[in-house]
């Protein structure tokens, strides 16, 4: 009778750790050894020995290159395209008028699009997260980084848009299908492992430096919670409740619409809580490339060692991330 072999076993486990730790010192060696002869699989090298070297970074740098050379076409329309969408945004989000008042010897401002926002957020969401927001974005603008806000802003709601756009049907699928969930599985678990600077380097190489490429590094970072959850909620839906669907004669359609997706609503709601507060984070990140908003600021402060510079953005950072996440998860909560 054969048994299976599962990492998830003491002798599985040892088999691939053994593996990875190979893996790992020759991809090491191979970094630093492959520059002599690229063309060979394997090398011998250096007085200690015979070590076999993968020149998977030479590899990945000519997989690349091709790339970014054969698709510039694709590339810089894109780029141009996703630049303009978003100077637009922030335009538009910087043209309501501003408010000043005189409190004492303090000339305080608040722009009226503040104002609107959190009439909005108190009067459908709750009273108290409208005046949170009022207060925040108050202290935001007399900070002086209503500008640098603004812009974060626009960049994070663009690719958290993009991310949920992407997303969802991928999730979807994977929901509904046994082999596509295995296949994209470990993919996920790859991209959600990989630390975030990474994405920055393919994203410069492929779209220069400025706002697409972080866009494009936030969306890839930050679709991952928004399919798994969205995989997830599909998946834990009651059979009893699609039978009963489907015995009251719903087609797939209707039977998506009316019963999947209205159960699986809680577990999609915090996938889209998780990819707004992960496209937030990575922004932030992605102002090493020229992205600009908040992150630039941090980064300034970082680099000429102002301390209160580099504070005061991240209290701007800290409020607008506890703004967006009580948004959204005030949304899961209230009831249709």
């Amino acid at each position: 009778m054969k048994t299976k072999l599962s990492i998830t076993e003491p002798r599985g486990c040892f088999l691939f750790s053994l593996f990875a730790a190979f893996l790992l010192m020759n991809l090491s060696y191979g970094h630093s050894f492959a520059a002599e002869d690229s063309q060979k699989i394997f090398e011998i090298i250096d007085s200690s020995g015979v070590r076999a070297t993968i020149p998977l970074a030479n590899w990945l740098d000519t997989g690349v290159e091709w790339i970014a050379d054969s698709f510039s076409w694709l590339f810089d329309p894109f780029s141009e395209a996703l630049q303009s969408v978003t100077k637009s945004l922030e335009k538009v989000l910087l043209i309501p008028p501003i408010f000043r008042f005189t409190l004492g010897f303090l000339t305080l401002t608040i722009p009226s699009l503040a104002i609107v926002i959190s009439f909005l957020i108190g009067f459908f969401i709750k009273q108290s997260l409208g005046i949170f927001s009022f207060l925040g974005l108050f202290i935001i603008f007399n900070l002086g980084l209503w500008e640098a806000t603004i812009s974060t802003v626009s960049l994070t709601v663009i690719s958290a848009f993009i991310s949920v756009i992407i997303g969802f049907p991928i999730g979807l699928i994977s929901g509904k299908s046994d082999l596509f969930e295995k296949i994209l599985a470990p993919i996920l678990d790859f991209m959600q492992t990989m630390p975030p600077f990474v994405y920055l380097i393919p994203a410069v190489l492929f779209f220069g430096l400025g706002r697409t490429p972080g866009i494009v590094a936030t969306v890839i970072f930050a679709c991952v919670p928004g399919i798994k959850l969205t995989s997830l909620g599909i998946r834990q839906i009651q059979p009893d409740l699609i039978e009963a669907g489907r015995a009251f004669g719903c087609n797939t359609s209707q039977l998506l619409f009316k019963v999947e997706l209205p159960n699986a609503m809680p577990s999609i709601m915090v996938g889209i809580n998780q990819v707004i507060n992960m496209s937030l984070g990575m922004v932030i990140i992605a102002a090493l490339i020229g992205a600009g908003g908040l992150g630039a600021k941090i980064i300034s402060g970082i680099q000429r060692m102002h301390v209160g510079k580099g504070l005061i953005a991240g209290l701007a950072v800290v409020l607008v991330a506890i703004l967006l996440d009580r948004i959204t998860q005030n949304l899961r909560k209230k009831k249709p």
